[in-house]
């Protein structure tokens, strides 16, 4: 087991899923593509079948993996020709990462350090004291708007985030530069109505279209709250896929 703090936080199997579900991420294992054995990765790994088992079983329950009976286990292909998927496969790698091959480009609409509200403090597991940076940015795939980002972080826990930083990837700066681990994300998906300047911003004639609000609190592996974000998608540029196992 891996200790944080004086609580138990992840077991082996765990470790060995989220090992296994970074290499899908990273284009390890391709989709389609049959993971190894459960005999080869004990070995690998050092552990029974019983840990194999429950770590292949996560990823199942994740959406990332199919079992076939006489065959393996496969990595799940979820990718949509005609619409950008978002699926647990991809939603921590980034906007950048998410739809690479193509040309993104970012709009720094707002960028302030302010105090959070009494309900962002709240979601960060802060106080009203503390201080938080305030994003907002449009995000651009092959030229088409498709998504705003309302982004609160609080800076004692992410520090150092610059014009630059926003302008390319926040994950990947938190992960490469500040060597954290980004672990779970609560999310919660409705529609609502653009407001003026979004509709602006996104390219969508008057009381046309409806949005996506994916609203969402990140976490690091460590269980500390590093993000509280709502995300409005242009509702004909994004399908959200889940994947329920019974």
């Amino acid at each position: 087991m891996i200790y944080c703090r004086g609580m138990c936080v992840m077991v082996k199997y765990q470790e060995i899923a989220n090992e296994l579900r970074n290499q899908i991420q990273e284009g390890v294992y391709k989709a389609g593509e049959q993971l190894a054995l459960e005999r080869e990765m004990c070995e690998q790994y050092g552990v029974s079948r019983i840990t194999i088992k429950k770590a292949v079983d996560q990823l199942v329950k994740d959406g990332l993996v199919v079992k076939r009976r006489g065959s393996g286990t496969f990595v799940k292909s979820l990718a949509s020709e005609d619409v950008h998927d978002i699926s647990m496969a991809n939603q921590f790698s980034g906007f950048s990462k998410v739809f690479e091959g193509h040309e993104i480009a970012t709009k720094v609409v707002r960028f302030d350090i302010i105090h959070p509200t009494a309900e962002v403090a709240e979601k960060l597991n802060i106080t009203t004291d503390d201080f938080v940076y305030d994003i907002v940015r449009l995000r651009q795939v092959d030229g088409d708007p498709v998504v705003i980002e309302y982004t609160n972080m609080p800076i004692e826990l992410i520090p150092g985030i610059k014009r630059e930083v926003l302008e390319n990837s926040i994950y990947r700066y938190i992960e490469e530069q500040l060597h954290f681990k980004i672990q779970s994300a609560h999310r919660f998906i409705r529609a609502l109505l653009p407001t003026p300047e979004e509709e602006e911003l996104l390219h969508i004639d008057h009381g046309t279209m409806p949005i996506l609000e994916v609203e969402q609190i990140a976490f690091l592996d460590d269980g500390r709250a590093f993000e509280y974000s709502k995300a409005h998608h242009r509702g004909d540029k994004q399908v959200f896929r889940v994947v329920s196992i019974r």
